[in-house]
């Protein structure tokens, strides 16, 4: 059989009518500059506001970059190949797209659990607050979460990529994914590549339930509050974050937990939008939709800035 490792890979993307996959190219296009605004706005509005200058925004703000990471990753090169009508990769444009995805995936996962633990200590401890979440804390959690994300990148690149691919170097996506990757595997090779997938996902679960239990006792708090302006005020911090984990982690599920066919249907393709496009794009929505503070400081920088053109 022929190997085809050194000539790269054919990415079929959507559909095989250009003009079909021109428009699903416009489609993800527009999500993606919905995408880059939202996070761009939460992160330049988190950083100028002095009223937001606590852990909870020091995370979003960070969650924001790796939202604009994580799209950046896979859609500019989809419309590119599009609008191109190619969908031909490298080999080495493949390596790198699978360790960004995987880091910026995984470190997302990672973060939204970090993120639990704040809104735990803010609602359960809420006196020892200042001292838990300080500023070391804060910038200890957001590169630990970064370090276990390129641990895992590089983990499962190596694996995937130490393997010899066989037969046609077809892949029936819009981007290098990992379980496309693996099905042209010459033989047994890829079961080291399981093995990683495996224990991440292990890990994964362990952060899910960590989340959950987080939750668990959050809620808990929050209803034995006897104001009731006070439990208003506690779920307008918790329930975009809990909306968030639950987008993230359903749209991934449902993504690496259907079978995969030989040519993709829409249902497919709807899926996979909601896994690398859709979670990246709806959070900044989510965080400012639910958050008064948000929504304030956005006013305020919009302000600003008319002020400072008019002037």
């Amino acid at each position: 059989m022929t190997n085809f490792t050194l000539n790269g890979f054919l990415l079929l993307g959507f559909s095989a009518k250009p003009e079909l996959e021109i428009l699903y190219a416009s489609l993800l296009l527009v999500l993606y500059l919905l995408a880059l605004t939202g996070n761009m706005l939460i992160i330049t509005t988190t950083s100028l506001d002095d009223s937001l200058q606590s852990p909870m925004y020091f995370f979003l703000k960070h969650l924001s970059l790796l939202d604009l990471c994580y799209i950046s990753v896979t859609v500019p090169k989809f419309v590119y190949n599009s609008f191109m009508h190619s969908g031909n990769i490298s080999l080495w444009e493949c390596i790198v797209q699978c360790f960004a995805f995987i880091v910026c995936c995984s470190t997302e996962v990672f973060i939204l659990t970090v993120m639990s633990y704040d809104r735990y200590v803010a609602i359960c401890l809420p006196l020892r607050y200042d001292i838990i979440m300080d500023v070391r804390t804060c910038v200890q959690g957001v590169a630990g979460v970064w370090v276990c994300g390129v641990v895992s990148g590089v983990m499962h690149t190596a694996a995937t990529f130490s393997i010899h691919f066989c037969g046609p170097r077809i892949i029936h996506q819009f981007f290098c994914d990992i379980p496309q990757l693996l099905r042209l595997s010459c033989s047994n090779e890829y079961l080291g590549e399981v093995g990683v997938i495996a224990f991440v996902a292990l890990i994964l679960f362990l952060c899910f339930l960590f989340i959950g239990f987080s939750y668990v006792h959050i809620f808990s708090s929050v209803l034995r509050m006897p104001s009731a302006e006070g439990r208003a005020k506690a779920f307008s911090t918790c329930l975009p974050h809990l909306a968030v984990v639950i987008l993230f982690f359903s749209t991934g599920s449902f993504e690496y937990f259907k079978p995969h066919s030989e040519s993709p249907t829409a249902l497919d393709i709807f899926l996979t939008i909601l896994y690398t496009v859709v979670p990246p794009t709806f959070n900044p929505m989510i965080y400012s939709l639910r958050n008064n503070a948000i929504k304030s400081a956005i006013s305020k920088v919009f302000q600003r800035r008319v002020a400072y053109l008019l002037c």
